[in-house]
């Protein structure tokens, strides 16, 4: 049986239901739902309780490492499915049924609540395993089967939180965003339109709630073209905003198992400082570039509603973690800790002045790893714009995604990630361009990118990062600067990278003129 709970608020303490109270939507992530199940049922869920009504968001529970968590090992099992005589998924699915039997086992004490999840573990997990059966024996799995096993994690982890926060006396209820989309769409105009749709039908679905806690999957559809190839992974970070959109909630919270988005990386930075606040424009550039933060799309949406989102710490509740604001006049509140600020009083579109923090320097540095150099100099029989369609025609024929491009009359150069081109994605697009010119393609490359709304206000920046990457003996092979004048990035050889990545972040967060600001 479960161990005796504890937990730094009584449950019992928690104040009548209150509709008149702000909403707040957390979203927990699959190792944090794993790791820290105690702590988020017993601690952070009861403690916001107390001033706010708190809708729950789950991602599929993971283990050490995303390759191991629960959705990829569901597709894993589906792809085992379609090969004929293969008895791998059965064991997949037995592996899942077990290890979610064992978290209620483990942490829900009432036996009429640890039997009632016990059973909608066995029957999602048997429904799962007659659908993969089905599968099997017809050869052949669709966008939208897909889908369907994949929702099982989301609905498997959400199960167990909802019944742990039943066994702490939180009432709960259980919201499926499984089949929430009613309306057509098309899978290739999946607008602002479709954006603006999903707030209303996820507010929808838990408009009967009432005084009882909603614990969402995260997983939601059915999405046109598909929830994984549609949005992408992170798919739970973009529900949970749009869930706090529909609600006009106060406040997204991330739930991680870090403090929140740092200068650079602490695990390869001695001295990186945590952020108090971050713009979403850099906090979009930090995450196409390398660091983890949360899904693009996720910013998007919650900017246009004007509700921040904070990254929060599961193993330390209490930290104030890193809030991304949505809107200039927003960030009036804060203090200066541990980034230089100045202050100043821009004035607004409408006449008016808003107080704002600025930074003197950039934000954060990042780094990206696993990156091929793409490098095609023309025939001469190309003009230089012709050469740039037929390149980029190439790779959206093959969806290879370009991260950095710097280009000449004779010629052009990209850099992608290396893990999403396949080797034979590769040898056709290469075999395609030996038309138009000379094909070169290096691999082991990184991209190293400085990250900061005011860079663009900055006078000399881009000298000190380049002569910075110089005296620490790194050699530059691409140079671009994104459009928004947010990020300036390089591309260097993969085993150089950490080199730059510190020599920078010594250079703008620990030089003479920093500690003077």
């Amino acid at each position: 049986m479960a161990p005796p709970r504890t937990s730094l608020l009584d449950p019992c303490s928690v104040p009548p239901y209150n509709p008149s109270r702000p909403w707040i939507v957390q979203k927990f992530g699959g190792t944090s739902i794993s790791k820290f199940i105690r702590s988020i049922t017993s601690t952070i869920i009861p403690n916001h309780l107390v001033t706010n009504r708190i809708a729950v968001v789950c991602s599929a529970r993971s283990s050490e490492t995303k390759s191991l968590g629960k959705t990829n090992r569901l597709l894993k099992a589906a792809a085992s499915a379609l090969v004929p005589g293969s008895t791998e998924f059965i064991k997949t699915v037995q592996d899942i049924r077990l290890d979610h039997l064992n978290a209620v086992q483990d942490n829900i004490s009432n036996a009429t609540i640890l039997r009632r999840v016990q059973n909608q573990i066995n029957h999602d997990c048997n429904q799962l395993h007659i659908f993969l059966k089905a599968i099997q024996t017809i050869e052949e799995m669709s966008v939208k089967s897909k889908d369907a096993i994949m929702a099982v994690g989301e609905r498997l982890s959400c199960r167990i939180v909802a019944g742990i926060l039943e066994d702490h006396q939180i009432e709960t209820q259980f919201v499926n965003l499984e089949a929430v989309i009613e309306a057509a769409f098309e899978p290739t105009a999946l607008d602002q339109n479709f954006y603006d749709y999903l707030p209303r039908v996820f507010a929808s679905a838990l408009s009967d709630c009432g005084h009882r806690l909603p614990v969402v999957t995260g997983f939601f559809g059915p999405v046109p073209g598909g929830l994984l190839k549609s949005i992408g992974r992170g798919y739970t970070d973009l529900a949970a905003a749009l869930l706090a959109v529909g609600l006009g909630a106060e406040e997204l919270q991330i739930w991680k198992e870090v403090d929140g988005i740092f200068t650079a990386d602490p695990r390869k930075v001695q001295g990186a400082r945590l952020l108090d606040t971050i713009t979403p424009e850099e906090a979009s550039e930090l995450t196409y570039y390398g660091s983890e933060v949360v899904h693009p799309f996720t910013m998007e949406q919650v900017i246009r509603a004007h509700i921040p989102i904070r990254i929060k710490n599961v193993m330390k509740p209490n930290g104030s973690g890193t809030i991304i604001f949505p809107s200039q006049n927003r960030m009036g509140c804060l203090t200066a800790k541990s980034t230089p600020w100045t202050w100043r009083e821009p004035l607004m579109d409408n006449g008016s002045h808003c107080a704002e923090w600025t930074r003197r320097c950039p934000t954060a540095v990042t780094v990206k790893d696993n990156i091929w150099v793409l490098m095609v100099q023309s025939n001469q029989r190309s003009l230089s714009h012709g050469l740039l369609a037929d390149v980029f025609g190439m790779l959206d024929r093959h969806g290879i995604v370009v991260d950095l491009i710097s280009a000449s009359e004779i010629g052009v150069s990209i850099a992608m990630e290396g893990r999403v081109v396949e080797e034979r994605e590769m040898g056709l697009v290469l075999s395609g361009l030996g038309s138009l010119g000379k094909v070169e393609v290096r691999k082991g490359r990184s991209i190293v990118s400085v990250v900061g709304r005011a860079m663009k206000s900055l006078q000399g920046v881009s000298g000190r990062i380049f002569s910075t990457v110089g005296r620490a003996g790194v050699n530059v092979e691409m140079i671009s600067q994104g459009v928004s004048e947010t990020n300036i990035s390089c591309v260097v050889a993969e085993g150089d990278a950490l080199n730059a990545l510190c020599a920078l972040h010594r250079e703008f967060f620990f030089s003479d003129e920093t500690s003077e600001l």
